[in-house]
């Protein structure tokens, strides 16, 4: 018995229309009604729809062949306009109407406003397409019943699974929902931590969550979301997650590092033994699109260069092909036959990708679509001197043709997506994700806070801020400008910026007890709050200090005492920079010999030391005259200044370390020479 996967049904399906579309095809049945399909049949829809400006038309290209086989006259629309297909009709998206055309007749059927100004997310799945306004939150349903249902806030890029329901993340408040199939209300059965960024996709078809902020995969499923798998990876915010996974893995372009990472999904969500990230570098500078993953070929533009790259799951680089331009950026989207399409601005050109092999290719859609079709000439009406012909009985009105609805004018951009601040000593970087243009190439974003504002290329999509006051918070603004004015402004949460302290200048001192006196001055902490500071020894944990001074005890070798500031600003803790010394202790009780003494105007006691791995004091003594104490380790010289003897006597020498002392007596006549 064999067990077929999610993705091996999809495929089979799509072979099975293919079969029965071309024999419709081949056998010319005219169809004059519309017959039902059973409920639970549903044929994927091959090849792949484009609007074509310079033809003001819907194209469909054959993705095996890359041949036009259709073409549907949807005159006015504006250009870069999605084209959805569902089983009969095809959809016509703009911002401000979305125009349905007979798949089978090729004629415009009708036309309605959209839920909202702004350029939708299309999800060909089962029971659709849909459309996902993200801004607005809105959810459209262009097939049968068609119907918009509200996601009360905005969304990520949302995902679908085989069985047509699709998932969607609430940016504001964390929610993950869910709308199945024919539903018209989302059900929300799982639920990040307050403040996390993250991203849904679909491995296995199944649903998950990369969370960013705390670089973990989890599932998500009726009952909430799985335990939390941890990636391998540090990820920022501003991270591009495949719809779909590759092979099992799960492919996140990250634009802030110009990287394109391979995370083995498969192995996290199933408790295996996980291979290793696959981290690619990007062309620096570049401006990305994607990724779109299918079977085994996941595929990125480069928007700045024009290009689409394919690689497989494991990073290997399949093919590379120029984009033509077509005076805006290239979209990418995967087909219900599983190859990746890449459509420029005008829908002039169109890239297909094999699923399998990463094979890429172009296909010039202009060059095989019919072009615009014109009026025929008015006959010219000239001066006759003959007398008007009779009025004749009357007839039917005569027909004008009605002229193509206006091209819509762009209006303003949406809101910037993921705008988030990270803090530095005196400023903020501030990322978004690019805005819909909605008409217009976006030609800048301007940037504010509390006490500035600052503009930047429209191509940009971070700043740095500088001149903030470390201590105080702040909440940054992006919105996105284009020739039809300033859109609406996303803004990120708050951030309070400030620098780690400064090292402190740290000294040791070992005490003749063997304790070690720990003592540091007060560092830069560049205006931040002290909160404590966090002082080690070799070998051992921090301890927290509130002072500028601590003491150790029962240590033995070379230690190395480090101390850190700790300081806060706002809510949040910053550990400074590390200052540190270095103490020698004793591991055991010294010990001393005394090897000669002479007399000269003093005694010259000389004494071989071992201070057993420390610091030492020796120090010699006769009839209660004493030399200086004095560092010994080793062959040592003691003074006793000013006795001269002759004839025998008895000096004691005497060593002491941090683990303790040990003496030594010598009876003799001391040598004169």
């Amino acid at each position: 018995m064999t067990t077929e996967t999610p993705r091996a049904r999809r495929a089979a399906m799509f072979r099975l229309g293919t079969v029965v579309v071309a024999a419709l095809a081949v056998v010319g049945i005219a169809v004059t009604g519309h017959a039902s399909l059973p409920a639970d049949m549903q044929f994927a829809d091959a090849g792949h729809w484009v609007y074509n400006t310079s033809s003001q038309s819907a194209v469909h290209v054959d993705g095996a062949t890359g041949q036009v086989d259709a073409q549907a006259a949807v005159p006015g629309a504006e250009a870069g306009s999605p084209v959805a297909q569902g089983g009969r009709s095809g959809y016509v998206v703009d911002r401000t109407r979305i125009t349905e055309f007979s798949k089978s007749t090729l004629g415009v059927e009708s036309s309605k406003a959209p839920p909202a100004a702004e350029e939708p997310v299309v999800l060909e799945v089962a029971g659709g397409p849909y459309l996902v306004y993200r801004n607005a939150g809105q959810i459209a349903r262009l097939g049968d019943p068609a119907a918009t249902a509200p996601a009360g806030g905005p969304l990520s890029a949302p995902v679908t699974t085989s069985d047509g329901t699709v998932w969607v993340h609430r940016i504001d408040n964390g929610s993950i929902c869910d709308l199945p199939r024919g539903a018209t209300l989302l059900t929300c059965p799982a639920q990040l931590p307050q403040g996390h960024d993250a991203s849904l996709s679909i491995v296995g078809d199944r649903p998950v969550v990369l969370d960013t902020t705390a670089s973990v995969l989890r599932s998500v499923g009726a009952n909430g979301l799985g335990d939390p798998a941890d990636i391998g990876l540090s990820l920022p915010a501003t991270v591009q997650v495949a719809s779909d996974d590759v092979d099992g893995r799960l492919a996140v372009v990250d634009p802030d590092h110009g990287q394109l990472h391979l995370i083995d999904a498969a192995g996290l969500l199933q408790s295996r033994p996980v291979a290793r990230p696959v981290s690619v570098p990007l062309e620096k500078g570049g401006h990305y699109a994607g990724p779109v993953a299918t079977s085994h070929t996941v595929a990125v533009v480069d928007q700045a260069r024009h290009e689409v790259r394919t690689y497989d799951s494991k990073g290997a680089l399949k093919s590379s092909k120029a984009v033509p331009e077509g005076g805006g950026e290239a979209r990418l989207s995967l087909g219900q036959d599983h190859r990746i399409y890449v459509d420029n601005h005008d829908g002039s050109h169109m890239v297909v990708v094999d699923g399998g092999n990463g094979v890429a290719a172009d296909v010039d859609v202009s060059a095989k679509t019919q072009p615009k079709p014109t009026p025929p000439p008015q006959p010219e009406t000239t001066p006759s001197s003959q007398p008007p012909a009779p009025p004749g009985p009357p007839g039917p009105p005569a027909q004008r043709d009605n002229p193509p609805p206006p091209v819509a004018k762009p209006t303003p951009p949406g809101a910037p997506r993921n705008v988030r601040a990270t803090p530095g000593t005196g400023s903020a970087t501030v990322m978004w994700t690019s805005a819909p243009s909605n008409g217009s190439r976006v030609t800048r974003y301007a940037v504010s806070w509390d006490g500035g504002s600052t503009t930047v290329d429209g191509a940009r999509s971070r700043v740095t801020v500088s001149g903030l006051t470390n201590g105080q918070s702040y909440s940054f603004s992006v919105a996105a400008e284009n020739s039809a004015g300033r859109g609406a402004a996303a803004s990120s949460r708050s951030i309070v910026p400030g620098g780690a302290a400064e090292a402190p200048k740290v000294t040791a001192t070992v005490g003749s007890n063997g304790a070690v006196s720990v003592s540091w001055t007060t560092p830069d902490l560049h205006g931040a709050d002290l909160d404590h500071y966090a002082v080690s020894a070799s070998g051992q944990g921090d301890r927290s200090v509130s002072g500028t001074s601590t003491s150790f005890q029962g240590l033995s070798g070379t230690i190395t005492f480090t101390v850190r500031a700790i300081t806060s600003y706002g809510s949040g803790q910053l550990t400074g920079s590390p200052g540190s010394a270095r103490a020698t202790l004793a591991s055991g009780p010294p010990s001393v010999k005394i090897t000669s003494v002479r007399s000269t105007n003093a005694l010259i006691v000389t004494v071989d030391a071992d201070p057993n791995g420390g610091a030492a004091t020796c120090q010699a003594s006769f009839m209660g005259a004493t030399s200086p104490a004095k560092s010994c380790s080793g062959t040592t010289q003691l003074t006793i200044s000013n006795v001269v003897w002759m004839g025998a006597i008895t000096i004691k020498a005497t060593i002491r370390n941090s683990a303790g002392s040990a003496n030594d007596s010598w009876t003799g006549t001391p040598t004169t020479s």
